[in-house]
Parts: structure tokens; C-alpha cells; sequence
């Protein structure tokens, strides 16, 4: 049974005028829609798609298991290396546990978890200066084993723990997540760590870095904060069981997400797609989303052009401009069974503040109210809105997010004519930056 409930009413042109969408470009987009799905399911059935077989998929689970339990052991602080899809699908799930939540995060119990995703030199050297090297676990992730970043992070490091002595533990200290060895090729993080005696876990050659949320990239660090894994696939498996039973689009939700989104972009000239959570623990989730929507969607001059939000914090600082600005956007907006949680508001203190009516309130009251009158303005200023409520954030509700979105971008890059696994622009990137790094341009 879905987890979550979705409803597109709210970005209708019946319901909200002009530039909502129209039921003859919904029912069009819902047509290929419906090609796109059988795309889907014949990869499935022929093992094309490895990612569409992962929310069944149990025979890893035990060495995620085993590899947590191994990194935790005496451990203070745990480091992930790695960049895009490397981490932002683990970032996502460990938020489930409090992980980067504000003033939760740095409160929970041990070990501490680091998620170093972006190269920047003062810190990545203030970590490894302040960090009990000798308690401190490292794991490398990049599935080609070629990703710049997650080298120079690796070796530096390696080179710190050997400054100190710790070389004889490097092995039981480090962690290599990754690709094997292609024929006629080669893997620069496992020839960077494997001469020391580290152990890896295979990275999946059929699942990309951004779809891999659900592979031991994602379930790794979801384990080690003690977080049911196995939980997290039989949410994926929620999203995906409506396709595998042959339903039509419409009855699909992410097949429907993706039809209003593409619909809208190509009817009404919506090509921003805004996700709005009303949760702390979504906010990893949002940028995982940015990255997924943009990295898959955005060639060949195609492509709608994602934003990040999260509420309330957001509407003192975006939502201004997405209800007055240039009607150039699809909203999403995202909230959870929060009524009747958190702090009760002391009635005598509600008054002194001048708000009589939070008295005898929770904070969960407010922030359900918030997320209802979002969405409603939006769309009583004919702003389209998608509305996704999840009663309960937990790992199955969570894994069924992750795979709804998933499907929604593979659908949605069916209706653009784009392939959504590959990023020609990022990869020319890469190659021109190691070149200016040896000094040739």
C-alpha cells in the first residue's frame, strides 16, 4: 500500500485558470505516458534497468550489514567521501536518522557521521586537523573510481593517518566503495587503496551515481545509523508495483507527476520545477531531488529547471517571488502528518505574545497549517500545484519517495526524447579540469 498520497487538482486549468494545465495536454502527455511505462516494464522484464530490480533485491543486504558493523566498531567518527549522487543519496537517508538535522544533528548519540561532499581546501583540512584520526573511519565512494574529488580526499586522508602512524591500520580505517576493474581498463581508487589492505564493496555497474540511493551507497550509511534497509526497499517497491502491474499512467502516480510536469512545461511554458517539504528530515531529500531532476533532463537544449525549497523556512525567503514572480513554475509541495506534534504552546504565554490562538497548539499545528495555506495561495493565484502528503516519514515512506521520483524523471526524460542516464556536459567538465590541475591549458 502507498505511503503517499498525491494530488494534482491544484494545477489545473479548471481549477485555477490559465496557467494551469489544460485536460487535453494532461490526457496527450498521459498517452506517452503510457509508452514510456512499457518501456519501463520491458526492462524490467529483461534485466535492462538494474534499478527497477533493486526494491526486490535481498542478497546484499547482509554485507551492508557486515560493513557496517565493522565501521562503527570503536569508532568516533565516521567520514563518507564522495560528490554528487555518491552522497546525496546517503545524506538523504541518514537524515531519516537526524542526520544534519538543525539542532538535532550534532545531538545525537555516536559515532558522528561527516558527509564531505564538496572539495573545498580549508575544510577538508580542518576536519582531518581536528578529527581523532585513530577512532576515525573512512569511506570511499565513486563508482567509476575516477571521480577527482573523492581521489584527492582519499589521499589526503591516507597521508594523514600515515603522518601519525596509523599505518598498519589503514586497512581496518578505510572503506573503498566502487566499480571492479573493467577489462582493458582501470579503477584509480582501488589501485590508491587496495596496495594498503582495503576491503571493497562493489559498487552496482548497472545503477548510476544519482539513481544509487538504494544501493550500498545509500544503505551503507543508512545501516550504520541503525536504520531498517530493508525497510527502505519495500517503500521503493510500493512505487514501483503499480507499474509491474500493467496500470495505465494515470494511475500511476509518478507516471502522472511526470505527465504534469512535461505537460505544463510544453503547454503553458513551466519549465521550473519548485519542490517545497515541509519537514527538516526532507531537506537532504530536496537537494537529492535537484540533482536528480537536473542531471537526467537538462540536454540536448531540453529539460525543466529545478528548485529546492523547504518550509516554513522558505517562505520568508522564496516564496515571495513564486507567488508574485514570473509564473514560469510547477509547484510541489510536500507535507507531513505533523498535526498534534511537538511542544504545546502555554496558552497564558500565547496571549503575552500576542497570539491567543496558539495557545493550547502544537508546533506540528503550524507547521501543518503553513504547508496547507503554501499550497492553497499558490494556487489561488493561479500558481500550478502538485500536492504530496506523507502522514508518517519513516524508511518505507521514505524509500517509496525516492523510487516515485526516480520513475517520475525516467518517465519524464521518455516525454523530453532525453536519456536520463547519461551527463556528456559533466564529463567534458571533468576531463578540462584535470587538465588545467596539470597545468596543459
Amino acid at each position: 500500500m502507498s505511503m503517499i498520497a498525491q494530488s494534482i487538482d491544484l494545477a489545473r486549468a479548471a481549477a485555477i485558470g490559465p496557467h494551469g494545465i489544460s485536460d487535453a495536454a494532461l490526457d496527450a502527455a498521459l498517452v506517452r505516458s503510457d509508452t514510456a511505462l512499457d518501456s519501463v516494464r520491458a526492462r524490467h522484464a529483461d534485466g535492462g534497468l538494474r534499478l527497477l530490480h533493486l526494491p526486490a533485491e535481498r542478497a546484499d543486504i547482509d554485507a551492508v550489514q557486515a560493513a557496517a558493523a565493522r565501521l562503527t566498531d570503536g569508532a568516533t567518527d565516521i567520514v563518507f567521501l564522495g560528490t554528487g549522487g555518491s552522497s546525496l543519496g546517503g545524506q538523504t537517508l541518514a537524515q531519516l536518522a537526524g542526520y544534519a538535522v538543525p539542532g538535532v544533528g550534532a545531538l545525537r548519540v555516536g559515532p558522528r557521521i561527516h558527509f564531505m561532499d564538496n572539495l573545498d581546501p580549508l575544510s577538508f583540512g580542518l576536519l582531518l586537523a581536528r578529527l581523532p584520526l585513530a577512532t576515525s573511519r573512512f569511506v570511499a565512494i565513486s563508482k567509476s573510481g575516477g571521480t577527482g574529488e573523492t581521489l584527492m580526499q582519499t589521499a589526503a586522508a591516507l597521508s594523514a593517518c600515515k603522518t601519525i602512524g596509523l599505518d598498519t591500520r589503514i586497512g581496518e580505517m578505510f572503506l573503498g566503495l566502487s566499480e571492479l576493474v573493467k577489462p582493458g581498463g582501470r579503477n584509480a581508487l582501488r589501485d590508491l587503496l587496495e596496495p594498503e589492505g582495503v576491503e571493497f564493496l562493489e559498487h552496482d555497474t548497472g545503477v548510476g551515481g544519482r539513481f544509487s540511493a538504494l544501493t550500498n551507497v545509500g544503505l551503507l550509511p543508512a545501516a550504520i545509523l541503525g536504520l531498517d534497509i530493508v525497510a527502505l526497499r519495500e517503500g521503493a517497491a510500493a512505487a514501483l508495483a503499480p507499474v509491474l502491474a500493467g496500470k495505465p499512467a494515470q494511475e500511476v502516480p509518478a507516471a502522472l507527476g511526470a505527465a504534469l510536469s512535461i505537460g505544463l512545461a510544453q503547454e503553458k511554458g513551466k519549465t521550473i520545477s519548485a519542490v517545497m517539504a515541509y519537514a527538516d528530515r526532507l531537506e537532504k531529500f530536496v537537494k537529492w531531488y535537484v540533482q536528480l531532476w537536473a542531471e537526467s533532463l537538462g540536454k540536448d537544449g531540453k529539460g525543466t529547471t529545478p528548485i529546492g525549497a523547504l518550509g516554513p523556512v522558505d517562505q520568508h525567503s522564496q516564496l515571495q517571488l513564486f507567488i508574485a514572480g514570473p509564473r514560469d513554475k510547477l509547484f510541489t509541495v510536500i507535507t507531513t502528518g505533523v498535526a498534534g506534534k511537538g511542544p504545546v504552546i502555554d496558552p497564558d504565554l500565547a496571549r503575552r505574545a500576542g497570539e491567543p490562538d496558539f495557545g493550547g497548539r502544537t508546533i506540528g499545528d503550524l507547521v501543518a497549517a503553513q504547508g496547507r495555506a503554501t499550497a492553497e495561495t499558490l494556487a489561488k493565484n493561479g500558481c500550478p500545484v502538485r500536492t504530496m502528503h506523507l502522514e508518517t516519514i519513516d524508511e518505507r515512506a521514505l524509500g517509496e519517495l525516492l523510487m516515485h521520483f526516480m520513475l517520475e524523471t525516467i518517465v519524464a526524460a521518455h516525454l523530453l526524447g532525453v536519456d536520463a542516464f547519461d551527463q556528456p556536459a559533466v564529463e567534458e567538465g571533468k576531463v578540462l579540469a584535470k587538465r588545467y590541475l596539470a597545468g596543459k591549458g
